[in-house]
């Protein structure tokens, strides 16, 4: 063999070997963490838009806080065409929210949507949305809970987002959002955003860097095996919920580790999670022990207890950034990059 049929021979080689690499025993491909566009930051005189992907809005009285809010920060509001619009349990039609979003989604003025309201009904539309339009104009995506669907869609395209307060759930005179208010503001007009909170005993000591992804565990739950699952190889999971019994929390989670869920995983965030009413535990696990038993045989940090989900202080969390994570018997501290 002459040196040049022999260099070739050591390139394709090393080629091969390199694209082996990127697949697992399994032969499904591993997903390399890549870091995500985070849309223009707002200022003053941008235009954002208020619409609802999912439960339907009572009247318009429900979002003034938002309209109120938006304005204080110098955005000027456009509503969706279909915002106060009915279909039984929904914010209209499927086709009406989908249009809605849609051309939100399209519109490179508008440099922010911002979601009135969770529900549900984002899953039912997220598949007909089209985001070449985005792709090239980029922009804040920014609600909880069923939003996650949206959030985890955007993700995929490789874009960040914002899990934080919504219009609906907005009360500029409660004392308790002023946090909420403040990290959301920081996220959106690109401040520096850090949390310093009061371990739990439950707390899984250590530090970790990683991608914050994740959102409401009913809808990260829904979403497996599906375009919108994400591979969590590198990142930081964030999960919250509202409503569920312990013994339903226990299903999601086992099913999360049976889908090896938690492969790659490099720290857990656990937010606020208001039980179903009248909720005893005769299940016979707490909700730390169900979390901890979860990932039992991972070996990563864990936090209890998070100011974000279904409360008033919901604080703010841009998901698709890296954060660092240090967690000991005192303080946790996460500081985004």
């Amino acid at each position: 063999m002459n040196s040049n049929k022999f260099c070739l021979f050591l390139l394709v080689t090393c080629i091969f070997f390199c694209v082996e690499s990127l697949y697992s025993q399994e032969g499904s491909a591993v997903a390399i963490t890549r870091d995500l566009v985070r849309p223009p930051h707002l200022k003053k005189g941008d235009t954002i838009m208020i619409l609802s992907p999912a439960g339907r809005i009572k009247d318009k009285k429900s979002v003034d806080a938002g309209i109120d809010l938006a304005n204080h920060w110098g955005l000027v509001v456009f509503f969706g065409n279909h915002l106060m619009a009915q279909d039984h349990t929904f914010a209209g039609t499927d086709e009406q929210r989908r249009d809605d979003l849609q051309k939100a989604l399209d519109n490179p003025s508008i440099k922010a949507i911002w979601a009135a309201r969770g529900g549900y009904g984002a899953i039912r539309i997220v598949d007909q949305l089209n985001f070449d339009q985005f792709l090239e104009h980029p922009k804040w995506v920014i609600g909880y809970s069923d939003i996650t669907v949206l959030h985890n869609k955007i993700h995929e395209l490789g874009y960040q987002t914002i899990h934080g307060q919504m219009p609906l759930t907005l009360d500029l005179e409660d004392p308790i959002q002023k946090e909420s208010i403040v990290t959301l503001h920081k996220a959106l007009f690109g401040k520096n955003l850090k949390y310093k909170i009061d371990s739990s005993a439950h707390n899984r000591e250590g530090e970790a860097t990683g991608q914050l992804v994740g959102g409401n565990l009913s809808i990260v739950y829904s979403m497996l095996q599906s375009e919108t699952s994400l591979n969590m190889d590198g990142k930081i999971l964030f999960i919250e919920d509202v409503g569920e019994a312990l013994y339903h929390i226990d299903r999601m989670m086992i099913s999360l580790k049976r889908a090896n869920y938690f492969e790659g995983c490099k720290g857990l965030i656990v937010g606020d999670f208001r039980l179903k009413k009248n909720e005893g535990n005769s299940f016979g696990k707490t909700l730390e022990e169900i979390m901890l038993e979860a990932v039992e045989g991972y070996d990563f940090p864990v936090v209890f207890n998070f100011p974000a989900g279904h409360i008033e202080d919901n604080r703010a969390l841009i998901l698709g950034d890296y954060i660092d994570m240090k967690v000991n018997q005192r303080k946790t501290k996460i500081s985004f990059r």
